[in-house]
């Protein structure tokens, strides 16, 4: 990495070197397909055994409701799609600052003429309206699936999953909650939590990219989203990412062992950046309730438009530090946000995300803030 100061961790993390041991051999001598009956198989079959059972104990769940993917995109596109196609959902709820994952799902079942939409309303510091939530399902009778993210990954706030789980649970609907900026981030019990799908993906807790998780409570049935052959217990055909899902399973592991010093350590990170900026930087705000109810690991500033400001991420860039305006699957295109543009539409602001990890320090903070007060 030499000199460069990687504040954007909720875009993806750095793989942890016990993880990437934990992968090796099954990228060499172990590389038997976990589908062959020889013992080269057996071997690679009992690895991805051992991974689902892992990943069940930490999360409190039965190792038949987790399911191995390709990511949280992938977790969310068949969780929206298997309410619809297989559980009977003809409207969907969902909200405005979801992940696009989300939103471009729920488009499509909208355009293809399968579900109506709505949108459940923000306030004005980015936390979900639950009085609107309430109100919308309970003017309407008709099979629903609600899709609401556990914590925001441009601005960090988050729900109650609980809380959320009740009244969908009250209202008969189904619960999808994308979890992937929580999952190795809180501790959860999904056993007595009232949730149907949840998500995960091991890049966001120093695992592999392009391996992920699906939560599919027991009480759920649905069909395969990816056809072809058994794996996955049938429900996702395809030779298994072998060396990803033992990677995901060891990154998962290290960060639960090791989740009340780490956060903690992680918190104080993001409250020490807070508290210089508030005391270096003119006219800084804050974008949702950074300490509030809201994930440890982002902290959204925003300063106020001018000339230099207008070229803030690129002019950070030339200067070693990687942040980001919105969500790292939207930066390419610079259009600003559509979470902030939803709460707080205000063209005379840039906003920032600063997403953190336990690899970052204060250091870093004081270098960072140092960078700031030169280009503001």
């Amino acid at each position: 990495m030499g000199n460069r100061i990687y504040f954007d961790n909720a875009a993806t993390t750095k793989l942890d070197p016990t993880v990437l041991e934990a992968m090796l051999p099954y990228m060499t001598e172990k590389f038997g397909n976990p589908s062959s009956i020889y013992s080269y198989g057996r071997e690679s079959r009992l690895a991805i055994e051992n991974a689902r059972k892992s990943v069940a104990r930490l999360l409190h769940a039965h190792p038949a409701e987790i399911f191995f993917t390709s990511g949280g995109t992938e977790s969310s596109n068949t969780a929206i799609a298997a309410s619809v196609e297989d559980l009977g959902c003809v409207r969907i709820i969902t909200s405005p600052i979801e992940h696009h994952a989300v939103l471009h799902a729920a488009d499509h079942q909208l355009t293809r003429g399968r579900v109506e939409l709505r949108m459940v309303n923000i306030l004005p510091d980015g936390h979900i309206d639950i009085n609107h939530l309430k109100l919308l399902l309970a003017n309407d009778s008709r099979k629903t699936l609600v899709s609401l993210m556990h914590a925001n990954n441009e601005i960090g706030n988050m729900i109650d999953l609980q809380e959320v789980g009740e009244i969908c649970k009250a209202h008969g609907a189904v619960f999808h909650s994308d979890t992937v900026q929580t999952v190795g981030h809180f501790p959860f019990d999904l056993r007595n939590t009232p949730v149907d799908f949840i998500t995960g993906s091991g890049h966001k807790f120093h695992g592999p990219k392009g391996a992920g998780l699906l939560y599919i409570n027991e009480n759920v049935k649905i069909s395969p989203f990816i056809h072809g052959g058994s794996q996955e217990r049938n429900m996702r055909a395809g030779t298994e990412n072998l060396y990803g899902i033992v990677g995901f399973a060891r990154a998962l592991e290290m960060a639960y062992d090791n989740f009340e010093n780490e956060s903690e350590y992680i918190r104080g990170i993001k409250l020490y950046l807070h508290q210089q900026l508030l005391s270096n930087i003119h006219d800084v705000e804050f974008n949702g309730d950074p300490l509030g109810r809201s994930l440890y690991t982002v902290l959204n500033a925003s300063f106020p438009k001018t000339e230099r400001s207008e070229m803030l991420l690129f002019n950070l860039d030339i200067n070693n530090i990687c942040v980001s305006g919105g969500s790292a699957c939207t930066s390419g295109a610079d259009i600003g946000s559509h979470v902030i543009r939803t709460f707080n539409d205000n063209p005379d602001r840039i906003s920032v995300r600063f997403s953190f990890s336990k690899y970052n320090t204060k250091e870093e903070v004081d270098m960072v803030v140092k960078v700031l007060k030169e280009l503001l």
